[in-house]
């Protein structure tokens, strides 16, 4: 993996920092997205930079679909100006965010925005930044354990999920020839930030989920990581079209 560079949406904390730490681990060069984080964002950058690898932090909204093509741009700048080439290796779509709405008082602004973050801009980034990917690349998108096993207030974040599990395979077929693997890996619950630190914060929640994992407790986000590392490595060429839970055997 060395000299290879690697894009992480949403790579400032939670499953994204942990993402760009382990592939850098592997020898790659990583520039990550933040939105609001700014400063965190730094912070990964500065503990990739300590292991001796390089690495760029660039703002980007995933609810902001028009913005998708400005970004592109300021990604391509960057690596032609910090390491000299036009390309990169690996697109990790892994930018999100959480939020429990019960059906009932779901809005036609929140599903936009579910939308917007989750499936619309994967599609049409994944698309602008086609050109930019090398040949035997790697494209690996993040869902969720919740497209397996319904949970209350996910009706949206789920559903958008979902179509991101059934746009994989499809874009593993027509990538195929240019010996580019699509894959997306489905987590199941682990203790970040996300969705308020549900899944971390609080005692009972946290305690009911573990319950129901094979191995008894819930993720953590150097859990995830290491997988992704590993999609983007060469022993990892064979596998393509796949979604891959990464979850402890969460409700087995």
């Amino acid at each position: 993996m060395t000299d290879k560079i690697a894009l992480i949406t949403g790579g400032s904390r939670g499953l994204g920092k942990e993402m760009a730490l382990r592939i850098a681990e592997k020898g790659a060069c990583v520039v990550i997205t933040y939105v609001s984080q700014k400063e965190a964002a730094e912070n990964v950058v500065k503990e990739i930079e300590q292991m001796g690898k390089e690495a760029a932090a660039l703002y980007f909204d995933a609810n902001d679909v028009s913005s998708i093509k400005e970004f592109v741009k300021n990604f391509e700048e960057t690596i032609q100006k910090k390491w000299n080439v036009g390309k990169f290796d690996f697109l990790i779509n892994n930018a999100g965010a959480g939020a429990n709405i019960p059906f009932e008082k779901a809005t036609e602004e929140n599903f936009d925005w579910f939308m917007n973050i989750h499936f619309k801009s994967v599609y049409f980034l994944t698309q602008q930044l086609l050109p930019l990917l090398n040949d035997h690349g790697r494209i690996i998108n993040i869902s969720s354990g919740s497209t397996k096993y319904s949970i209350p207030g996910y009706t949206m974040y789920a559903s958008m999920k979902g179509a991101i599990e059934t746009l994989t395979p499809y874009l593993a077929k027509e990538l195929g020839s240019r010996g580019i693997t699509v894959n997306v890996v489905a987590p199941g619950p682990v203790e970040t930030d996300f969705n308020n630190g549900s899944n971390r914060d609080f005692p009972d929640r946290k305690k009911l989920l573990a319950s129901r994992a094979a191995m008894g407790r819930v993720g953590l986000a150097k859990d995830i990581g290491g997988v992704i590392a590993f999609l983007c490595s060469e022993d990892a060429r064979w596998i393509t079209g796949e979604r891959i839970e990464v979850s402890g055997g969460i409700n087995l």
